[in-house]
Order: C-alpha cells, then sequence, then structure tokens
C-alpha cells in the first residue's frame, strides 16, 4: 500500500457524501444560470433521459430532493421549442407513417408526447424558480437585510495528488459587506510572498481560489479557508495529500534504483572528497537525463549549486558531488535525489571534517561559517561560529581580516581578540567589496584562518537595490540619484535612535533620516553621554557618518550611556535627536548552561545513538558539539566539527567492541557553555539482531539510511479534553509525555524522535499492544483503536506501527503495512481499503531498543461505511487520581460522530466481578463513594440527538485504594510571593517524568506557567496569575504505580492567593499607631508612632517635605527597639517647618511608611500652642497659677472666688484686688489654693479682681472680670441657682382672697421674675399684686372671679431661657375650687398681739385659736429659727383648736421676734409678733 492519510486529515462527512453533494450543488447553480443548451442530437436525447431517471433516483436515496428537477430543467431545456422542429417533427411523421406500421408510428408519438410534457414541466419549474429568486432577491435588498453574514456557496474539496503536480482549492462565498478571504495551512496563514511560487491566492466574482504549484510530501496539510465579515465569521477545511505514485513519461513508467551508494565519509579541512552512486532507471532510453539533485543538512534543506567549492557531474548513470578543499561547513548530512515523471528515489549519508592540522602545536581549530551581516556604507558586522577544538587551552578570542575583493591583501580589524561572535568592521571605503575570514587565538598560538566570506560591498541596501536596477535600451544600466539639493536647508532631527546591538565591546545604533523632503544627501554625528552627567561628547569628530547605522568602541565597560545623533550638510548642522534610554556596557547575551542528562544508546557496530537534555534557558543558541572518549583513556575526541541543533545525534567512526563515555556542549555568539555530566559508559555494538531485523526502526520505507546524523522527529498533533478532580471525562495519550522538537537537516528515524531519560542501555523492545477494536468505518478507510502493553520495555514507548490483511472466504492474506512513520496515538486511519472486504489488523509498539513483536490478529472486520445515527463509541479510558473513595475518569470521544454532533456522554460502572445486569450509571459531577478496597470497570457511551451509542471498551479493574505514600498537590506562596502548585512523588523510576496539564488538556499557553522539577518534587510556577488561569490543575507521574493529584483554582481561591502573594511581596510593617503629633514641655514638639514586631535590624528614614533629616541640633531621633516607639523631636516650631512629615521604615523585605500634614490652620495653631507652652514653662518655674482665677456659685447661691497655685514656698505672698486696691479674704490662702469667699451678691460687689503671688523667684498674676458683662453672667448663674431651688407653684386663701406663692431658698433683690396668665404677662393693679416675703414670692389676687380662672405662671430670668412654674386655678359653678376648701385649709384665727411688753421675771401666756381640716401641724419660730417646748418655754396644741405659748420667767433674752407657722394640706399661715422684755431699774432710770 503506496501511504495513507491520517485520520485527522480525512473527515468521513466530507469524505463520501458532503463533497458529491456540493458538487452536485454546484452544477445546479451553474445549469440555472446557464442558456447555452441548445436541442442535441436524438442519441444525446436518449440518453439525457435515462440520466435523468438514475440521478432522480439516487437523488430520493441521498436525500437530495432537488436533483431530479434540475435534471429534468436540465434536458428539457435542451429540447428547443421552435417552429422548425415542429415542422421537421411533423414532416418526419408524415413520412414514418408510409414506411412503419402503425406500432411504430403509436411508439414515436408516445415519444414525443413525453418529450412535451417533459419541455411543459421543465418551463413551470423554471418560471416558478424564477418567481422564488425574484422574491428573494427583493428580501436581501430590504433595508433589515442588507448586512449579512458569510456562507459558502461552494466549499473547498479535498484532493489528493501526484508529486509536483499542481493543485487548486476552490470555493464560492456570499455575503454583504464583501468578506475578508484567509487561507491557512495547519492552522498557519499562508503568506504568497514568503514562498514566491509556490502559492497563488485569487478572487474574482466571489469565487477565491488557492493555487498550489509543484507539489511535495511536505504539502500535505489540511487547509482551512477563513471568511470574515463584520456580520460574522466561516470556515472550511480542506485537505491535501501528495502521493509519490507513478506517473507516466511518453507512456513509459519508469523505475529508478540508486546502487553503489557512498557511506558514511570522513574527511580533513584542505582535502578534496568525491561521493558518487550508481543511478539505474528502467527501462533505459537513450540520452534520457533524469532530475538529479544534491542537498544537505537534511533531505531538503539547502540544495547545493555549482561553485568553486561544490562540482556536480552526470555521466549517464553515476552522480557525484566533488567537494573541493574542504572546511568544516560541508559536515552534514548529504542527500542525492533522483527525480522523473514517475517519481523519485533519494540516498543520503553523512559526511565528517576533521580538522587540519594546526600550524602551532596546541593552537585551537579554525572558526567556521563565516557570514556578513547588515551591510552598509560605514560598517559591516561578522558573525561566526566557534570551533569545537580548542587545542587544549581556552580560546582568549578572535581576530577578524578583511581583504578588498581582486585583491591578495588581508588587513586584521580589531587590535584586540574578541570573545563575542560577532564584530562589526569599520574603515570601509563606500562601493567597494570585501571578503573576510576569522582566526581563533589562545595562550599557544594562532588557528587556520576560517574559509573566507563571500563578498559584500560596503553601501546601503538602498543603494545595493538601486544598482542592480534594470536596464535602458540606450544608456545601459539606470541608476537613481537624491534629488537636487536644496541649497541652505539645515536638516532635521534623526528619527526613532534605538540601539540594536551592545555588548562589552562595541553598540551599534540605528536611526531613521529626518523626514523633510528636498535636502542635500546628510551626514550624521554621533554623540554620547555617561549617564547621570549632562556632558555629551561627540564621537565621530573627524569624519562624519554617512549611513543611519553606527558601531561605537572603546565604552568604559559596566558604564551606562546615552546617545544621540544630529543631521549635518552644507548648511549646517541640525538639532539632535531624541536620546536613546540609559544603556549599559556589557554582553547581553549570556553563555549557554551546560546540558542536561547525556544518555547513550547502541546503534551499529560503529555508531552509538547519543541524546542529552537541553540547555535550560538558553538564547541564541547555535548548536551542540558532542565528545566521546574510550574509558580509560582520558582522550577526549570531537563527534561533531559543525554544531547540530538537535538534542540527539548518531556518533559514527567508533571501534567496535570498545566503551565510550560522552559529554555535550551548548554553543551561542557569547561563547561554549561548560561540559555536561560524562554519560553512562555504553559498548559499541550493534543494538538489534539479524532475527529482529525485518522490523528495525531503520528497515522501514522512508526511515533514510543506515542512521547517519542526528535523526528527525514525525510531530504529531493530538487534541484531548480534560476533567477534575473525580469527574468523568476525556484527555490525551499518557505515553506522549514530552513533545518533540523540530530538528533540521536530518534524516528521518521516526521511532526514535522522542528521547526520554532512560538508562544507558534498554534491554527490551515493548510487549505486543491489544484490544483492537473499531471505531469508525467508511468505505475505504477505518479507524482503529488499541491498548497500551502491559509492558514497556524499560523505555517510553514512541510509536506504533499497523498492519492490514485482507481475509477472503475466512483465509487470511498477506500483512501489509498501514504506516510507514511511527504514530504516537493509540488511534489510527487505515486508507486504501476495499469497500465490503474483511480485514484483519495487527499492531506493534516501539521504543528506543526496536520494534516489539505484533500483537495477535484482531477480529475480522468488514469495510463497509457506517450510517448508523448515533455516535461510535468513546477510546482511550484511563483512570487517574485513585483513592479510597474517588477517581477521574479521562477518556477520547468518539471518531465517528453520527447523524449529529454529539452533545454529551453517560459513564457507566459495576464491581468487576458483578454480574452483566450490575452496570449501573454515574452521571453525577464525580465518581464518589466508592468502597475501599473494591474493584471496579467503566466504560463510556456517547450521545448525540438520535440517541445513545455503542458503549466503548471497559477499562482494566481498578482498585479504589489510596496507594501508601500518595501525597495531593500542595498550592505554596514563597516569601516573594510566587505562587506556585508543587508534588511530589514518593515512589519514583529512572524514567519518570512529571506531566502537568489545565483542565486535563497540555498547557495551550506555557507563557503562563513554568515548570521546574527537581528529584522527586516538581512543580509550576504561575508567571503572571490572572483569572486566565483559573482552571483545574492535574499533574500525573510516568513509570510510576498511577501517582497523580489534581487541583482546583477557583476564583475565589486565586483571589486568596493573589493577597497572601502580595503580602509576600510587598510585606508592611504592622503599625500599633500612625504618625502623630504631641507637645511636651518648654513648647517641644513630638512626633512618635509605634511599630509591631519590628527587628534590631530595623531601618527608619526620617522624611520631612520629601527630603530626609537626621540626627543633629534641631531633629532629635530614638527608636526603642522593645516597645516600637520611634520619635522625632524638635525643641520649637518655625514658619519653615511647616510641611509634611513622614516616618519610612525598613526590616528587611518589609516596609511601611506614615505621615503627618502640617500645614495651614493647622500647623499654626500648633505653632501657636508650642510658644505658649513655651512661655508656660517660664513661668513655672516661679509661684504660679496651676488653675487661674475664677468663681464657683455653691448650691447655697454662694459666690466663690478661687484660683490654685503652685511652686510656692512660706515667703510667697498672695495679695488680692478689686478694682485696685488690695482686699483682705476672710480664709487664710494655703500652698496650692486660694479662696475668696462672697456670700451676698450685689451690684457693689461688681469689678475686677486680681490675685498676685509674688517672691524672690518672681511672680504671678491672675484676673478675672466681673464687671458689666461677667458681672451680668455671674448673676445669671446666680439666679439659675434661684430658680432651680423654687418649689412648685400652690394656691392658697387669704381673707382677702387667693394666693399664689413659691419658696426658693435663697432671695437676692436682683433676681427678676415675671407673672403671666394664659402664657402673657399680668398688669398689676392694686386687686392684683406681686410680692416678696422672706424666700416666698407671691401673687396676691383680691376679691376673685370666674375671670380669674385659668393658667398662672411664674418664670425666673437667668439669661439662659429662664425657669418657669405653672399652676391651674380652676373650680365648679360660681365657686372657685380654692375657695370651697378655704375653711379647710390651716389659719391662725386670732389671739396674738402685734407686740408684747413684758418685765423681766414675769411669766407670759399667750394663746390663740387654730383651724383646718385635717388638723394643721404647729410651728413656733423665734427670729426665723423653729424653738420647741421645755420647761422655759412651753408649747401646747390643744383639742386641735388652742394653742398657747408661756413663758414661765421672762428674762431680756426672750426679746425677739415670734412667729406661730400652722400648715396642712390645704395651706398654710403664721402669725407673729414680737416680745419686749425690760428691766424695772431701767424703766425707772429713764422715768427719772
Amino acid at each position: 500500500m503506496p501511504g495513507s492519510i491520517p485520520f485527522y486529515q480525512k473527515h468521513h462527512r466530507h469524505y463520501d457524501r458532503d463533497y458529491r453533494s456540493r458538487e452536485t450543488e454546484s452544477r445546479l447553480s451553474q445549469y440555472q444560470s446557464s442558456s447555452r443548451y441548445t436541442a442535441g442530437s436524438g442519441s444525446f436525447t436518449a440518453t439525457g433521459i435515462v440520466f435523468m431517471q438514475t440521478s432522480s433516483s439516487s437523488s430520493s436515496s441521498h436525500g437530495a430532493p432537488g436533483s431530479a428537477l434540475i435534471h429534468s430543467q436540465e434536458f428539457g431545456a435542451g429540447l428547443s421549442d421552435t417552429e422548425d422542429v415542429r415542422a421537421r417533427d411533423s414532416a418526419a411523421y408524415m413520412a414514418r407513417r408510409d414506411l412503419f406500421t402503425s406500432g411504430l408510428e403509436m411508439e414515436r408519438s408516445e415519444l414525443i408526447s413525453r418529450r412535451e410534457a417533459m419541455r411543459e414541466s421543465a418551463n413551470r419549474i423554471s418560471m416558478s424558480k424564477r418567481l422564488h429568486e425574484h422574491g428573494e432577491h427583493f428580501k436581501r435588498m430590504n433595508e433589515d437585510s442588507l448586512m449579512h453574514p458569510p456562507k459558502f456557496v461552494i466549499k473547498p474539496r479535498s484532493h489528493t495528488v501526484w508529486e509536483k503536480q499542481c493543485v487548486r482549492l476552490h470555493c464560492t462565498v456570499s455575503g454583504w459587506p464583501d468578506p475578508r478571504v484567509v487561507w491557512y495551512k495547519n492552522n498557519v496563514v499562508i503568506n504568497p510572498y514568503a514562498s514566491p511560487g509556490k502559492y497563488k491566492l485569487e478572487s474574482k466574482y466571489r469565487m477565491h481560489t488557492l493555487e498550489i504549484n509543484r507539489c511535495d510530501f511536505d504539502d500535505t496539510a489540511q487547509y482551512r479557508v477563513s471568511v470574515m465579515n463584520s456580520s460574522g465569521e466561516l470556515s472550511a477545511i480542506a485537505s491535501v495529500v501528495v502521493k509519490n505514485g507513478p506517473v507516466s513519461e511518453y507512456g513509459i513508467k519508469f523505475k529508478t534504483n540508486i546502487v553503489d551508494t557512498f557511506g558514511v565519509s570522513f574527511g580533513r579541512e584542505g582535502e578534496t572528497m568525491t561521493l558518487g552512486c550508481t543511478v539505474i532507471i528502467y527501462p533505459a532510453l537513450h540520452r534520457y537525463e533524469p532530475d538529479v539533485q544534491w542537498y544537505r543538512d537534511g533531505k531538503f534543506d539547502v540544495l547545493l549549486s555549482p561553485s568553486k567549492w561544490h562540482q556536480m557531474h552526470w555521466s549517464g548513470d553515476r552522480a557525484m558531488l566533488t567537494l573541493a578543499h574542504l572546511n568544516k561547513e560541508d559536515e552534514g548530512l548529504y542527500t542525492l535525489r533522483v527525480s522523473t515523471k514517475s517519481g523519485y528515489e533519494t540516498y543520503s549519508a553523512y559526511v565528517f571534517v576533521r580538522d587540519a592540522d594546526a600550524e602551532v602545536e596546541g593552537a585551537p581549530g579554525a572558526p567556521l561559517d563565516v557570514r556578513c551581516l547588515d551591510a552598509n556604507k560605514d560598517y559591516i558586522i561578522v558573525t561566526w561560529k566557534q570551533p569545537a577544538v580548542d587545542g587544549g587551552g581556552s580560546i582568549l578570542g578572535y581576530f577578524v581580516d578583511r581583504c578588498e575583493v581582486e585583491t591578495t591583501h588581508w588587513v586584521q580589524c580589531n587590535d584586540t581578540p574578541v570573545k563575542f561572535a560577532r564584530f562589526p568592521v569599520t574603515g570601509l571605503v563606500e562601493g567597494r567589496s570585501y571578503i573576510f575570514r576569522v582566526r581563533a587565538v589562545n595562550q599557544s598560538g594562532m588557528s587556520r584562518p576560517s574559509r573566507v566570506s563571500e563578498p559584500v560591498a560596503a553601501m546601503d541596501p538602498a543603494d545595493r537595490a538601486r544598482m542592480r536596477g534594470t536596464s535602458a535600451p540606450w544608456t545601459g544600466q539606470i541608476i537613481v540619484t537624491e534629488e537636487e539639493p536644496a541649497e541652505g536647508v539645515v536638516p532635521g532631527r534623526p528619527r526613532e535612535l534605538m540601539v540594536t546591538e551592545a555588548t562589552k565591546n562595541y553598540v551599534v545604533l540605528s536611526w531613521k533620516p529626518p523626514g523633510e523632503k528636498g535636502l542635500e544627501g546628510v551626514m550624521y554625528y554621533v554623540e554620547k553621554c555617561v549617564s547621570g552627567t549632562d556632558t555629551w561628547q561627540r564621537v565621530n569628530t573627524e569624519i562624519p557618518v554617512k549611513s543611519p547605522r553606527f558601531a561605537l568602541f572603546d565604552l568604559a565597560e559596566g558604564k551606562s550611556y546615552s546617545f544621540r545623533v544630529r543631521c549635518c550638510n552644507a548648511a549646517g548642522v541640525g538639532e539632535p535627536s531624541d536620546p536613546t534610554e540609559a544603556t549599559t556596557v556589557g554582553d547581553k547575551l549570556d553563555i549557554p548552561s551546560a546540558p542536561g542528562k547525556v544518555i547513550p544508546t547502541r546503534n551499529t557496530d560503529t555508531s552509538v545513538v547519543v541524546s542529552w537534555e537541553a540547555s535550560r534557558d538558553a538564547t541564541d543558541l547555535v548548536g551542540y558539539y558532542i565528545e566521546g572518549s574510550v574509558v580509560g583513556s582520558d582522550v577526549w575526541e570531537p563527534c561533531n566539527n559543525k554544531p547540530v541543533n538537535v538534542t540527539r545525534f548518531i556518533c559514527h567512526g567508533l571501534i567496535t567492541g570498545e566503551t565510550y563515555v560522552f559529554r555535550v556542549r551548548a554553543v551561542n555568539a557569547a561563547g561554549i557553555s561548560q561540559f555536561s555530566p560524562e554519560s553512562e559508559p555504553v559498548e559499541v555494538k550493534a543494538a538489534i539482531g539479524k532475527e529482529e531485523g525485518k522490523k528495525t526502526l531503520t528497515s522501514r520505507k522512508g526511515a533514510g539510511a543506515a542512521g547517519p546524523g542526528p535523526a528527525g522527529p514525525d510531530p504529531a498533533e493530538s487534541k484531548s479534553k480534560g476533567g477534575k478532580r473525580g469527574s468523568v471525562t476525556w484527555a490525551p495519550d499518557l505515553a506522549r509525555d514530552t513533545e518533540p522538537k523540530s530538528v533540521s537537516g536530518s534524516v528521518s528515524d521516526p521511532l526514535t524522535d522522542k528521547i526520554t531519560d532512560a538508562h544507558s542501555s534498554v534491554s527490551a523492545s515493548p510487549a505486543p499492544p491489544y484490544g483492537i477494536t473499531v471505531l469508525e468505518c467508511v468505505r475505504d478507510s477505518m479507524v482503529l483503536s488499541w491498548k497500551q502493553p502491559a509492558f514497556v520495555g524499560g523505555a517510553d514507548i514512541t510509536g506504533y506501527f499497523v498492519d492490514y490483511r485482507e481475509v477472503v472466504d475466512g483465509v487470511p492474506g498477506q500483512w501489509h503495512e498501514a504506516n510507514v512513520r511511527a504514530i504516537s496515538e493509540r488511534a489510527y486511519r487505515v486508507c486504501d481499503l476495499h469497500e465490503n472486504k474483511n480485514y484483519q489488523f495487527q499492531v506493534r509498539a516501539a521504543n528506543m531498543a526496536g520494534v516489539g513483536i505484533p500483537s495477535l490478529p484482531s477480529e475480522t472486520f468488514l469495510c463497509e461505511e457506517w450510517t448508523i445515527a448515533v455516535p461510535g463509541p468513546p477510546h482511550d479510558l484511563q483512570a487517574r487520581e485513585v483513592r479510597n473513595d474517588s477517581l477521574v475518569l479521562l477518556w477520547k470521544p468518539p471518531v465517528y460522530q453520527g447523524r449529529n454532533p454529539v452533545n454529551g456522554f453517560y459513564v457507566d460502572m459495576k464491581e468487576a466481578e458483578a454480574p452483566e445486569e450490575a452496570w449501573r450509571g454515574v452521571n453525577r459531577d464525580a465518581i464518589k463513594n466508592l468502597q475501599e478496597g473494591e474493584s471496579y470497570i467503566f466504560r463510556v457511551r456517547a450521545q448525540n440527538q438520535a440517541g445513545v451509542g455503542k458503549p466503548s471498551d471497559v477499562t482494566e479493574p481498578v482498585a479504589a485504594e489510596t496507594k501508601p505514600g500518595t501525597k495531593e498537590i500542595v498550592v505554596d506562596v514563597d516569601d516573594d510571593g510566587v505562587i506556585s502548585l508543587n508534588f511530589e512523588c514518593g515512589e519514583m523510576s529512572p524514567d519518570s517524568k512529571f506531566v502537568w496539564s489545565k483542565n486535563y488538556e497540555d498547557f495551550s499557553d506555557t507563557s503562563r506557567v513554568t515548570q521546574e522539577t527537581k528529584g522527586n518534587k516538581s512543580k509550576i510556577i504561575f508567571n503572571d496569575p490572572g483569572e486566565e488561569d483559573i482552571g483545574i490543575y492535574s499533574c500525573i507521574v510516568t513509570h510510576s504505580d498511577g501517582a497523580s493529584s489534581s487541583y482546583t483554582l477557583s476564583d475565589e481561591e486565586l483571589k486568596r492567593l493573589l493577597e497572601v502573594s502580595h503580602d509576600h511581596k510587598f510585606p508592611i510593617i504592622p503599625l500599633k499607631s500612625n504618625l502623630a503629633v504631641e507637645m511636651l514641655e518648654k513648647g517641644r514638639v513630638r512626633f512618635w508612632l509605634q511599630a509591631e514586631n519590628m527587628s534590631a535590624n530595623g531601618k527608619i528614614d526620617y522624611i520631612f517635605n520629601d527630603n530626609a533629616v537626621s540626627q543633629g541640633e534641631k531633629y532629635k531621633m530614638n527608636f526603642d527597639k522593645n516597645t516600637g516607639v520611634i520619635e522625632m523631636t524638635m525643641d520649637s516650631l518655625t514658619p519653615a517647618d511647616e510641611g509634611t512629615y513622614s516616618f519610612q521604615l525598613q526590616d528587611g523585605k518589609a516596609t511601611n511608611q506614615s505621615s503627618l500634614v502640617l500645614i495651614g490652620d493647622v500647623f499654626k495653631q500648633l505653632q501657636k500652642e508650642s510658644e505658649f507652652q513655651s512661655k508656660e514653662w517660664v513661668r513655672k518655674q516661679g509661684p504660679h497659677f496651676i488653675e487661674y482665677l475664677s468663681y464657683e456659685v455653691t448650691p447655697e447661691c454662694c459666690v466663690i472666688l478661687k484660683c490654685k497655685v503652685g511652686n510656692i514656698k512660706k515667703d510667697t505672698s498672695a495679695i488680692w484686688y478689686k478694682d485696685g486696691h488690695e482686699i483682705k479674704s476672710e480664709q487664710s490662702l494655703s500652698f496650692t489654693e486660694g479662696v475668696l469667699k462672697l456670700e451676698i451678691i450685689t451690684k457693689k460687689d461688681a469689678g475686677m479682681y486680681e490675685v498676685v503671688l509674688k517672691d524672690e523667684r518672681g511672680k504671678d498674676t491672675s484676673k478675672l472680670n466681673l464687671t458689666d458683662q461677667g458681672f451680668k453672667e455671674l448673676m445669671n448663674e446666680v439666679f439659675s441657682f434661684i430658680a432651680n431651688s423654687s418649689t412648685p407653684l400652690k394656691i392658697t386663701s387669704t381673707d382677702e382672697g387667693i394666693r399664689l406663692y413659691t419658696f426658693v431658698s435663697f432671695y437676692n433683690d436682683l433676681l427678676q421674675v415675671t407673672w403671666h396668665y394664659k402664657d402673657s404677662p399680668i398688669a398689676f393693679s392694686d386687686r392684683i399684686k406681686s410680692g416678696v416675703v422672706g424666700e416666698q414670692l407671691w401673687l396676691q389676687i383680691t376679691e376673685p372671679t370666674e375671670k380669674d380662672m385659668g393658667k398662672y405662671a411664674i418664670e425666673f430670668n437667668d439669661g439662659k431661657g429662664g425657669l418657669r412654674r405653672t399652676v391651674e386655678l380652676s373650680g365648679q359653678g360660681k365657686h372657685f375650687g380654692p375657695l370651697l376648701i378655704l375653711l379647710d385649709r390651716a389659719r391662725v384665727a386670732g389671739g396674738l398681739p402685734d407686740v408684747v411688753t413684758i418685765q423681766e421675771g414675769k411669766a407670759l401666756n399667750l394663746t390663740c385659736n387654730i383651724s383646718g381640716n385635717p388638723v394643721p401641724e404647729v410651728t413656733w419660730l423665734k427670729n426665723e429659727k423653729e424653738i420647741t417646748s421645755d420647761e422655759h418655754c412651753i408649747l401646747k396644741f390643744e383639742s386641735g383648736k388652742f394653742a398657747s405659748f408661756t413663758i414661765t420667767g421672762v428674762n431680756t433674752s426672750d426679746t425677739g421676734k415670734y412667729s406661730i407657722l400652722v400648715k396642712n394640706k390645704y395651706g398654710t399661715e403664721s402669725g407673729d409678733f414680737t416680745v419686749s422684755v425690760f428691766i424695772p431699774e431701767e424703766a425707772a432710770g429713764k422715768k427719772k
């Protein structure tokens, strides 16, 4: 079988049904729009009728109802109904009537009738179609329907072509606005300008075409056309398969064989080597010459052309390539390709070129691959590659030589050797051509020079392009010059100045000329400036630069510079350009790190396959050098003298039976890395015996020559779905744990493209796969799947090979290869089968040791197209993250979708030993609640709109148990705030690897995470955590006992981790209190804050107005490490101290800052307070007032003037003054307090009071103003006390009428009261009077009437709103309520005189009547003080009516004012009398 198409490049829908229907639709539209069909011959008409009937039946079976209609219309239109035809038919009918029997005439008549019926039917259908299209046109022209998304009228169809043929992909698109069309090849945009002549794109009349010229195998791909406008986007896919098949030339099929081939060759610099092969072409034609091509570094990488280094020769049956004067650039894989119209044959072998003997012993090898880059008027950048041989000592640098073309004089360009493998050569003559060479130097001496570069001219690219202009008929070369100069115009500023390259030896600048036109050819001056200074120094002072690029030398390494450029011409020097950013002089490119683990693997009797881990984080890597050494010799020889850019190389020329070790170095322009660790020893002998040779890696067709040179990969694309912890979904193939890297210049060795960290020797090939099933079947292809072998042979499976055989009547035929190259997936489409034939299949697995034995033949499968509506079975079921009660099930979706896309899956499970009826669904969010220790099996069914499809193969039994040592993924945030997911595997084999995925799929964007693995621990680091990182992250360890785990990163968890990351990345020193200010004694100002958990190494910066302040005369700083209190004090505040104060704290990585703004009124208030406190401190050095003079009103309404003093001594005097006159206080002054008590407040007490403290230390004064407003405020406070002491307003009756009264504790003559009746002030008269008796304030109403009823109030005025007491005066009928109780209130009826004069020694007896109900209480008073009954003064109250007052022996002390006070609940009344006692002798003397 010549070859097959991968199943992902064939789509079963398009392959056999849709393309036919699309083609039919295309023809339908063409037929409907064409009117060029006319009536044909009779034979054509008859054929058309039969075709119509066949198409109609076919259409009905395929569900295309429009097919019969269009054929009828097509052939009906072909029978034109013209009058001439009618006449001819009539004449023919009359002639036939005479010649033929009546039966034949009837048959002819029926035929004509059918034709007419067909014509009429076609006309009706055509008219209906036109009406429909007319209506659809006006619908589209509707304003709401003008904009519509793209739609494929005709989709591109797949093609299978032979090599060197052309293929065209067409599509027709509708839509408005006109869609934009883009073609893709394997999801990469096709750029016709990148491959001139290969692709051609056309778009005419909404038909878009992609033309691929001279197809080769690399053109086998999926091609996608994407159409897009403002209303939407649509895509269609077509596959192109290029086959190496027979194409006849001159009717002859050629067969080509290459014999007598050249093998792996070894040469030395300076020698001549010839490679030749004999080519046998059958049949042999005289003078027939095939197309013979030679390539180097891969099959078709570098096409060699005749030159002084390469000469090709064809002698009729032998192709030869002569390599004149070998150089290390000639090392590589050489491929001979012989092409005929019937195909081509190739042969490849590797050529190694060793260094020539050094002229000086110990000198290094010559550099290689010298090239010229960025050539312009002023300099040319020369690059080269470092040699593999350094002569035993490190290379000190390189010297670059130049030679003008057509001369032999070489000039050294650099005085000191340069280590960087790039150097700008200056000092060139504009327009002249140069060649260059490079020499390496070490301590022993100089190497041989390298091969010279290609010639290059010292001119700008634009000038070089003009020099290659077309020729005119008469003038010859056309040279375009600049426009005429504009005199007197100074050029403008250069634009877009940038540093394009920077090393420690030189810096390259580039810019664009000024944008103005009309200026004469400008030149440039370059200026430099050391960062941090403003001094610009012109670099090229003598010769201006002609081109807009310049290389600067002699810059100080480690310093930073800025650069700018000025334009100049005859009119003057223009303004400088904008300066560049600061550029530090030094090598931006680091020497690569040493490669990782080196693994040698046996290959042949003279070669070993060496693979290694790539250098980590290597930039601009050139390649690798491999060295080998016989164990014990300690002599290292290079295996290659030209760097290889892959991580696998076949080292040839080894001694059979010897044991070798290998090491590898990486190379880039900065230098050569350190050596990798030495590999394990490996014995040189063939890896696979002869009995296995039939299926070795090199035995398969298309695998290339017998393994010379680096092996090339066969990358396979796969798509996979993912799931979550405990969930059910599908997943990628776990066998593909590494992605193959692209290899340039290699022989195809597909089975060993993926190299893992295996042991140095692979002991066995894999066991056979098993469980072969069919996933999809179409007419000529079948998709197979199988299960991975239980034993992989000690190394990762790198691919599978599928064989098939036809079974006829139960007898199997011979086995055929289905795939030439290994496939990495466990599913494959076997193509080019025959419909309705039976086939069997077998699969082999391959690893580094070779191809294993085949599986048992599968069941016999019939190759017939599946037409079922439901989807096919899912496949590749895998169980991950198995725990005691849960697991994750993954699978791949079915290949056969059915009539509709798959819209869901059903997952079934049962115990492994349970019967079939125990299957049960587990369609929940997770597979949980498993029974620990129980074994389960699972299967999956897919569903679409038509129903549920066939179940997948069941999994192997899975035991629900957590393996010992199982660990889960742990999230961590380190001190730098880096978020990572960490997984540790306890039991790993040397071949184990950690494979991370997101949502159980390979990472689509690898730039978002970085994976690091050390030993048995692996982690992924989130480079820039964001919402794009939300998902389920899982990790599985290959070559382990199912070690796997997952972690769900939700939105909430991401927010939490970002907060923690921010705290770790920017830690903050916690503060107990923020920056505050307080006033100290003497007016000193203290700024302070308190921090928590700050170590003794903490640092504090004190900032004032963005400037740091330090300890000095003005500022005093202190940091108490025990309490965390940080303070700064200032003796005083001046206007210059207004601003912002900040404390900046740093303790390790942790920082914090607290600021305080003191500006405006806030600062002025603080400054005023500081000045006041300063004066206060001075005042308090002598006797002083702690509390200044103030007054206090006691509850007894006494006013006390007081002050509190301090720092006094015995001789300290305190003098009181009123209105400047000294007064004496009634109480003496203590050491702490002075008091002046004023018991009666009258207007005469108003004045200015002052207290003076003084002694020999000084004096202090305190004043209190009690004049005018001050005295008024004092009296208001006194009045407030009096008002608050007043009793509720009461009513009593008197002989004259009614009295309203209230008592106060104390009364002052200055007290202002107002009486109100019904909220209005009372106008006093003879009938209504008010007054004061003692502490009683009263209102007397004489002869009251009903009009006097209402609300009465007395208001005390204290200057603050006052106090009001109220009472309601009311009654019944014409009597007042109070009058009704007058008789019941306490009264003194009479019997007491006003004055009693009595002689001393006499007895005094007074009696008065008392009335009242209830019986009043009687109280006797003397001089307003209550007296009680005793032997001298006998007081009696008898029968509740009579009160007697008796003094048994009157003496002079009994003289005074006496009162009797009676009281009950209805009122109080008093009676007064005065007793005057006289002595008889005094009275007689007075009479005389």
